[in-house]
């Protein structure tokens, strides 16, 4: 097998392996989701039940929605690292 042989597969090894990587840093964006829906659910039921909480119950729920979706964002951002800035094919040669 010859040295460009080599280097072929060798890149069509980690194409494939930050393909993979890319797909599983995006299901990152599964929990954020349903954490936010969740913690929604929840102030709805807490202002339901006591409306003169609204406002505590409100922005409780909007900074714990902003700290669980920058969750989802890094696995976004990860995805598309691994996906379009190929950090790892420059190492091979």
């Amino acid at each position: 097998m010859t040295y460009e042989q080599t280097l072929l597969i060798a890149k069509a090894i980690v194409l494939a392996g930050q393909g993979i990587g890319a797909g599983l840093a995006l299901i990152a964006g599964i929990g954020p989701g349903i954490g936010e829906g969740y913690a929604v659910g929840k102030a709805i039921e807490t202002i339901g039940r006591q409306p003169e909480a609204k406002s505590s119950a409100q922005q409780t729920m909007f900074v714990g929605c902003a700290v669980a979706e920058s969750t989802g964002i890094y696995g976004l951002l990860v995805g598309i690292i691994l996906l379009f800035v190929n950090p790892f094919l420059g190492r091979l040669e």
